[in-house]
């Protein structure tokens, strides 16, 4: 695994994945806040026009960043069946973790919260499983 130079980060390797946890944990993450911060200027926007409540969205929306930047790593990481595999686990796990604490925090909180920890729940999970695991199943495929 050869990392290119690159004078800032992210910092990729020579395939085009993310070369290190940490950036693809910031990219995510900064993609969901985005994803977050153009949520709450959409509610906002439709609850002054008094189109809805503030707070009826789903929190899941924000999810489409970082979804797009998943896929971008699934296309880089080559053929193999290990990038399926990791895929598959990456997502049923990192869904499972997120419907369990946007369930948990859908009592108190409104739709947008509750699936904003959720979104938050599942970018994290999916992040651990895939960087880890595929470099793992990678090495271990040979």
């Amino acid at each position: 695994m050869t990392e290119t130079r690159n004078e800032r980060p992210p910092r990729r390797d020579a395939d085009g994945r993310l070369a290190t946890f940490p950036d693809l944990a910031g990219v995510a993450l900064a993609g969901l806040v985005t994803g977050l911060v153009v949520l709450l200027v959409i509610e906002g926007l439709m609850s002054l026009a008094r189109l809805s409540e503030f707070g009826d969205a789903s929190g899941w929306l924000a999810l489409i960043l970082p979804a797009w930047l998943f896929t971008e790593e699934f296309r880089a990481a080559g053929f193999g069946a290990y990038r399926v595999v990791v895929a598959i686990l990456g997502a049923g796990s990192g869904v499972a973790a997120g419907m369990t604490l946007a369930g948990l925090a859908s009592g108190p909180f409104p739709s947008l919260v509750s699936g904003a920890i959720g979104a938050l729940t599942l970018t994290v999970v999916y992040c651990l499983v895939w960087f880890y695991g595929l470099r793992w199943l990678s090495h271990r495929a040979g």
